[in-house]
């Protein structure tokens, strides 16, 4: 595990934007663990998630030519995200993002900021069912551009409707890595090697769902 992992775990804990109980799940199945990125909802929870995110971003070996955040919880993500390549690793590159609705005055069009264009890096939450990926891959190649990469917060590396994940489904369709903050063996590790008794409890019940549910 790397050390910004390491950070972003010791702090979504200590902020309870990871939390561990039982949590019913909008598949219906019972976790002992939630992951609430919402909750990243302070400028200073922010600029951390953002400095995450550039670091997973600057270990990729795919080349990308502009960061996309599809709307509406793509955008802070972006843009705050552009800013910390910039800042923390001298890595100058363009966002961009989509609006909803396409704008009839003014400039025009669907599409804020830089050009949509070359290879595109979209940055996004959590993958779940992999629809909104799907929604952000047609609009990039709607506008002639090709999908490089994407990076979300966490990869819960659990299976789909079939033996994949819904990331794994995502990297086999198009031929691409999708990059993480955190993923679910993350958790494991993190939880392993804890010395907080309370935090160690919960290992076993995460572990039985990885079991059951992990790709």
């Amino acid at each position: 595990m790397k050390d910004f992992q390491k950070d972003f775990l010791e702090f979504v804990i200590a902020n309870n934007i990871l939390r561990f109980g039982e949590f019913t799940l909008k598949s219906g199945r019972v976790s002992p663990y939630f992951f609430n990125a919402g909750l990243f909802n302070t400028g200073s929870k922010l600029a951390f998630l953002a400095n995450c995110y550039a670091a997973a971003i600057a270990d990729l070996e795919t080349d990308y030519d502009v960061l996309f955040g599809p709307a509406y919880k793509g955008i802070p993500l972006a843009a705050t995200t552009a800013l910390a390549l910039a800042t923390q690793h001298g890595i100058d590159k363009p966002y961009c993002f989509n609006r909803k609705e396409a704008k009839a005055h003014g400039e025009g069009g669907s599409i804020v900021g830089a050009a949509l264009q070359g290879r595109v890096l979209i940055i996004d939450d959590v993958i779940t069912a992999g629809t909104a990926v799907r929604e952000a891959v047609e609009i990039i190649q709607g506008a002639g551009a090709e999908l490089a990469s994407i990076a979300v917060a966490m990869d819960r590396q659990e299976k789909g409707t079939g033996s994949s994940s819904a990331i794994q489904e995502i990297e086999q369709a198009y031929g691409i890595e999708v990059a993480h903050i955190i993923s679910l063996q993350d958790i494991i590790d993190f939880l392993q090697a804890a010395d907080d008794s309370a935090l160690s409890l919960h290992l076993p019940a995460v572990e039985k769902y990885r079991e059951q549910f992990g790709v």
